[in-house]
């Protein structure tokens, strides 16, 4: 088994690596501060092929496999996790869904600008009674001649603020259960989309999170993605992909964290030394590298499994679950190391505690990751 990166993942790595520390890095505190939106950051990504890296060359894509993808969002969150999430949700979310069920219409009129980086996407599955029961959606969508009218709203949508394209579910069979939910892809300037409370949130401050609420908005049949009932198996297989995202991001930040860690840990003097030789604190290094390490290799594991075609719920379930709770045990040991100043917001541990709580949350808490692991460990025997 070799564990090498090829040559085109190597490039990856170092490409949005030096990107990262040059021009993502620096604004990353000052972003979490005042909620801005990184607007120009993300052409920059678009041009540098981030905004669909595994998405074919023909659809705007980069072209690349999915472990190259896994790599730029680790090193990405590994400067700012709101900038990686962002990334996450176009690439994963949106780009992989609208490719894989996606008519050459929308392939045309939506992944092809998407993956280019000329429209950006949001994922509209979460709604108020609606977020690991993801079966019990309201949002409603009743034929209307050659157009579907759409009324409900979601809640916690990534890159809701400023997307121009999303991917939406919505009940078109109430009788059936969740095989009445179909997916449809939505311009976001279409009449009736409205986008309700902006959220405040505990971290990944610049990843514009909103509510939406549709009145009325009439959709083209030709805009459904897959076919009518289709949208659950949509929403459930885009997430077991999408996952390797999360768990990227997760690697990532939890890399942060110990690269600072060790820095500080160098250079902070008590008792006449530096704290580095202290074996409480280089045991908190040690647990940290150990997990970020593994963490990393059950990432692009996942990663494999999803670039070859497999079933990967169960793997992606695994590197998504501890990547995330590596990311908090390594942030809250790091604000241990940093002591006072791990609390202060004049340096970047707290910010990485607060960015670090949201992995166990989104696409999938870490609770029902181990149900579909567990659901998995036990069908194998």
């Amino acid at each position: 088994m070799d564990f090498r990166l090829t040559e085109e993942q190597q490039m990856m790595r170092d490409m949005a690596r030096r990107f990262a520390e040059e021009r993502v890095k620096p604004g990353a505190a000052e972003r979490d501060r005042t909620h801005e939106f990184p607007v120009d950051l993300l052409k920059e990504c678009a041009e540098l092929g981030f905004m669909g890296v595994a998405i074919p060359e023909e659809y705007g894509g980069a072209g690349m496999d999915y472990i190259s993808y896994a790599i730029m969002i680790e090193e990405i969150s590994r400067a700012c996790a709101s900038t990686g999430v962002i990334l996450s949700v176009n690439n994963s979310l949106v780009c992989d869904p609208l490719l894989k069920y996606g008519s050459d219409y929308i392939k045309k009129e939506f992944l092809t600008p998407l993956a280019e980086g000329k429209k950006l996407g949001c994922f509209g599955l979460t709604e108020p009674n609606a977020g690991s029961d993801a079966a019990n959606l309201k949002t409603t969508a009743k034929k209307d001649g050659d157009y579907y009218i759409i009324n409900g709203s979601k809640i916690f949508i990534t890159n809701a603020t400023h997307a121009d394209v999303c991917l939406l579910f919505a009940v078109t069979d109430k009788e059936k259960g969740k095989h009445g939910i179909s997916a449809f892809v939505v311009d976001t300037k279409t009449e009736g989309f409205n986008i309700g409370t902006v959220e405040d949130k505990l971290g990944i401050n610049a990843s514009g999170t909103a509510e939406l609420y549709f009145e009325d908005m009439r959709v083209p049949k030709e805009n459904m993605l897959g076919e009518e009932g289709q949208g659950y198996k949509i929403a459930l297989a885009t997430l077991d992909g999408a996952r390797v995202g999360i768990a990227a991001q997760g690697v990532g930040l939890a890399q942060a964290v110990l690269d600072e860690c060790v820095r500080y840990a160098k250079e902070r003097i008590q008792f006449g030394r530096p704290i580095s030789s202290f074996q409480a604190i280089q045991w908190y290094l040690a647990d940290m590298a150990t997990n970020i390490e593994a963490a990393r290799l059950l990432t692009y594991k996942g990663a494999a499994c999803k670039q070859n075609g497999g079933r990967c719920n169960k793997i992606t379930s695994m590197a998504k679950v501890f990547a995330a709770e590596t990311a908090m045990e390594a942030a809250r040991k790091g604000v241990q190391i940093f002591g006072g100043y791990g609390y202060m917001k004049e340096y970047p541990m707290e910010r990485f505690f607060r960015d670090a709580k949201i992995l166990e949350i989104y696409e999938g808490t870490s609770e029902i990751q181990r149900i579909v692991i567990a659901a998995q460990v036990l069908s194998e025997v």
